[in-house]
């Protein structure tokens, strides 16, 4: 040990931990921490004091028992004789579902009226702010409700299509829009159809890959490379040869009307629809004020001297602006998409069983086990929650400015 280390360790006293700016802060964060762990641990102890004067302890063996109930809406399967623990799978699974969706579908809408807000067109700037300060200012839980309404006052009955109702009439032959939800083709895998699968999921990749070689090139070499048509001849080309030499390995189940509904295919339940829908659009409000703030905070030069350079306005906007304004985009649009997700627990007001409903819900009042249900939807979407920031985040340092 060298000679000033030893007389910093000499010299050391405990008085420096609150004197000394160098430990002070240290010292402030593990009292702060001890408390907190005792606080934990008091609140445990007069939790479990409690259920053992009621006779009661914590127990998760309900999980293993029959649920007794069925859910209307799920992805894999499952009858009212599974456990309550898959009726919770089924729940999550669900919830993740419209959370997905609806986080893309508000992305979709938020860029496009954020960027229409900003439009020298007055009457389109004027509709893209109603849209948001109408839907911002209201609800979501109205709009849910709203929207579910609108659903089933406007599209008819499956029974109409049986009659000769102009408006009842299924799309194509292969889709059918009704009160009830949307009955779509469904797709059956033969011999061979993962084949296919795989090279479709290889030619999206590819795709990613030839975008950023082509920027790439557009940034090094100034020369701009076409990108619509080999995108699109990469993802399909390579697919529909692999589809046709295996002999169509991938055929499509249609839905058909038997008896007063529909059978086969693919069922989304109108309760799906409107909370998706709902969800999307409301939050794709906010989104739209991030954008367009986002896109305000880029310094108008930047425009105007890619214009002189002759590009064109949309080439401005994606390949100057938008990579610009991301930067001030994605930390509140991390907010957006957490609030989508915790928002879809109102799926219940609209009959859509996700796991609030089928854990939080049916499970909870059948079993009496509030403590346990609420312990594991605490923990799901604190889960999903951390799972949505990691992800955002890893993308945000991703288009941080890099230093030289």
């Amino acid at each position: 040990m060298s000679l000033s280390a030893q007389a910093d360790v000499s010299e050391f006293r405990l008085s420096m931990l609150i004197n000394d700016k160098r430990y002070r802060s240290y010292t402030f964060q593990f009292l702060a921490l001890m408390v907190l762990i005792c606080l934990m641990a008091f609140l445990g102890w007069n939790l479990m004091q409690n259920l053992a004067a009621a006779g009661l302890n914590i127990s998760y063996s309900f999980l293993g028992e029959p649920a007794g109930y069925d859910i209307n809406q799920r992805l894999i399967e499952y009858n009212s004789q599974s456990t309550h623990w898959r009726a919770s799978v089924v729940g999550v699974l669900n919830t993740l579902l419209v959370a997905f969706l609806g986080c893309l579908m508000a992305t979709i809408f938020g860029v496009f009226a954020g960027i229409l807000r900003l439009s020298n067109n007055w009457i389109v700037a004027k509709i893209m702010a109603v849209y948001v300060e109408i839907f911002r200012n209201v609800p979501v839980l109205i709009w849910i409700l709203i929207i579910n309404a609108v659903f089933l006052a406007a599209l008819p009955q499956p029974r109409a299509f049986r009659g000769e109702n102009p408006e009842a009439t299924m799309l194509f032959d292969a889709f059918a829009f009704t009160g009830r939800g949307i009955y779509m083709p469904k797709p059956v895998l033969y011999d061979g159809g993962w084949i296919v699968i795989v090279a479709f999921i290889l030619s999206l990749i590819a795709v990613l890959f030839y975008r950023r070689y082509a920027r790439k090139t557009l940034f090094d070499h100034g020369v701009i490379l076409p990108v619509l048509w080999p995108s699109l001849a990469i993802l399909f080309v390579p697919t529909l040869a692999m589809f046709f030499l295996l002999g169509n390995p991938i055929g499509l189940e249609y839905p058909a009307l038997k008896g007063f509904n529909f059978k086969g295919g693919i069922w989304a339940r109108g309760s799906l629809l409107s909370l998706w829908f709902a969800l999307s659009i409301y939050t794709g409000a906010f989104i739209a004020e991030n954008v367009r703030a986002g896109i305000q905070a880029v310094s108008k030069g930047q425009s105007e001297a890619a214009a002189s350079l002759g590009l064109r306005p949309g080439r401005i906007m994606n390949l100057v602006i938008l990579p610009q304004a991301l930067r001030v985009i994605i930390p509140p649009l991390i907010s957006n998409y957490l609030n989508l997700s915790k928002n879809s627990s109102l799926a219940i007001a609209v009959g859509y069983m996700d796991v609030t409903g089928t854990l939080g819900g049916i499970t909870l009042n059948q079993t009496g086990r509030a403590i346990e249900t609420v312990l594991l939807l605490m923990a799901f979407y604190l889960i999903i929650s951390l799972g949505i920031s990691a992800i955002m985040n890893v993308y945000n340092h991703s288009i941080k400015l890099k230093g030289r």
